[in-house]
């Protein structure tokens, strides 16, 4: 205990201190207690000089949150390499003292497409890193089951390659920001005290509470697409109690498996379907879990390597159906299948783009949903959960939770808006438009649409036309690649319009793009930087500085899947 007079000075001090200065104070003391000497300040502050920083993103948030961390460092005086993971150069990785990586998960546990060059390169290679001291940020889904699994990767293989970890793994849910801050406040706590890594405590990992799921009465569900079109797109209303999303956010949903693939396991492999079994610590009926709990349909390669191993077959690795799986390499009875159970992973979410506001439909959240249907082998199948989806009936029951989404959100009801959205990509648009209608928003806005063709395939064509009319859209510019010989999408008539585009860009425009990630957003992003060139009467690379600048300032926002 501190006698009263030095007590009275230290809190005469803390008081005037900001919070960057607590916690500067906060890792000075903390290195002293670990050398147990009393370093000069400049020497304490000297024991870290530079940094890398590191990220792999696929939304967007990785990159944001790196990037304030990199804010943050330059301002204590640390010197930050600042990349991407795909822009990092792979031979600079032996050469590093100090690194923090954050990045995402997706899909299947597998890392961003901007992180797989890194994510190969430190599992296919062995070399030390006994040099390096780390910290890895995970950012997931915790609706997901492989919540945070490329991070968790990621970290496990740098301690395995000799590098020793500056502070623990921190594991994020969607609701990021504040483990993510308290997390790299204690790494510059641990560098700004010069303490040795191993003496470093780790920040609690924060147990996640289960999304909050709603149960949801479907009001309506109408066919979007005419006769005649090659597709099926449905409009799909669902009211619940308690509601609570913002424009921009989606809605994850758990599909079931199709009761004829469920009813043909259980045949071919002898099993009672009302047989109870242990799942999670609770009983569960075997018709249950292939109907409601677990992916049965399309199996990832580690599953299948988990089967191979109970059967003792060798199975190439590759993704097949459990059905399919059990007609070419059967278990040898009943019970060997309950041992495949155990091993079966949970069914994946699908997340929909709200294409709803609140405010025009109290109690209600709207999604437009295309029915996915591709061919495999001269097989014709459909995607699990639009195909769920599109036989749904009226008054039918199902959960639900809300994804939020922190990016893709409006902004200030004074500033204008573009927004490039063909298919269902359209979906969060109409959203967008909902809210601006009902609030009354003074800002422009600007709709790219495209699809097939017009007659059939105009999503929501009366409310758009009516939006135009009432002001609500300043602007619809609409594309449909089948009507002509010439294919024309959403890319091509923003080059159409490249002057007034690159005017409103000028004016403070803030440009969203939602749709198909590959080749949409990759044609929609050149268009892009191809009216700033020419329009802004710009060079290549002063357009890409101006994108970038966009981007920074959070007025180019994508959800591209």
């Amino acid at each position: 205990m501190l006698a009263e007079p030095k007590l009275k000075t230290l809190k005469q001090l803390a008081e005037t201190l900001t919070k960057d200065e607590l916690i500067w104070v906060n890792g000075y003391l903390a290195g002293l207690m670990t050398h147990g000497s009393t370093e000069p300040l400049e020497q304490v502050m000297s024991s870290i000089s530079k940094i890398s920083i590191l990220f792999g993103t696929d939304t967007g948030n990785s990159k944001k949150l790196a990037t304030a961390f990199a804010t943050t460092a330059k301002r204590k005086g640390i010197t930050v390499k600042f990349a991407s993971l795909d822009q990092y150069r792979l031979s600079d990785l032996q050469k590093e003292e100090y690194l923090v990586v954050v990045i995402s998960t997706h899909g299947e546990g597998e890392p961003p497409a901007a992180a797989k060059k890194f994510y190969d390169h430190i599992h296919h290679n062995t070399f030390s890193l006994d040099k390096l001291n780390y910290g890895v940020l995970a950012l997931g889904d915790t609706a997901y089951p492989l919540f945070c699994k490329a991070g968790e990767d990621v970290d496990a293989r740098l301690q395995t390659l000799g590098a020793k970890r500056i502070i623990a793994l921190q594991k994020c849910d969607t609701d990021y920001e504040a483990d993510a801050n308290q997390w790299f406040e204690n790494i510059l706590i641990s560098l700004w005290a010069g303490v040795v890594p191993s003496h470093i405590q780790p920040i609690a990992q924060r147990k996640y509470n289960v999304k909050k799921n709603y149960t949801g009465s479907v009001l309506t569900k109408i066919n979007l697409n005419g006769k005649g079109s090659a597709k099926e797109t449905y409009h799909i209303e669902i009211a619940a109690e308690e509601l609570v999303y913002q424009p921009g956010d989606s809605i994850g949903i758990v599909p079931e498996n199709p009761l004829e693939i469920v009813e043909a396991i259980t045949k071919l492999v002898n099993l009672d379907p009302t047989k109870k079994i242990v799942y999670k610590e609770e009983q569960v009926t075997v018709f249950d879990l292939l109907k409601r709990k677990l992916n049965i349909v399309y199996l990832p390669e580690r599953v299948v390597k988990k089967y191979a191993a109970i059967v003792q077959q060798e199975i190439p690795v590759t993704h097949i159906a459990l059905l399919n799986l059990l007609k070419i390499y059967p278990v040898k009875d009943a019970a060997q299948f309950e041992d495949v159970i155990t091993m079966l992973e949970p069914i994946t979410p699908r997340l929909y783009s709200i294409s709803s506001s609140l405010k025009t439909h109290d109690g209600e959240v709207h999604i437009t949903v295309a029915r996915n249907c591709f061919t495999v082998n001269d097989e014709k199948y459909h995607g699990l959960c639009s195909d769920y989806l599109a036989f749904v009936e009226e008054n039918s029951m199902f959960e639900f939770y809300v994804h939020k989404n922190s990016q893709f959100k409006l902004p200030a009801a004074e500033k204008d808006i573009i927004m490039i959205g063909p298919g269902t990509g359209l979906a969060p648009f109409r959203s967008f438009i909902e809210e601006r209608d009902a609030t009354g928003a003074s800002g422009r806005s600007w709709l790219f649409f495209g699809d097939q063709h017009f007659e059939t395939d105009f999503l929501y064509q009366t409310e758009i036309q009516s939006y135009l009319q009432t002001g609500a859209l300043t602007q619809v510019n609409a594309a449909f690649s089948r009507d002509q010989r010439e294919k024309i999408y959403v890319q091509h008539k923003m080059l159409e319009y490249a002057e007034e585009f690159y005017c409103w860009l000028e004016a403070g425009a803030y440009v969203y793009v939602c749709g198909a990630k590959e080749p949409m957003s990759v044609d929609v992003e050149t268009a892009l930087l191809q009216i700033i060139v020419n329009a802004g009467n710009k060079t290549q690379e002063q357009a890409e500085d101006y994108l970038n600048q966009l981007k920074e300032e959070g007025r180019y926002e994508k959800d591209v899947y």
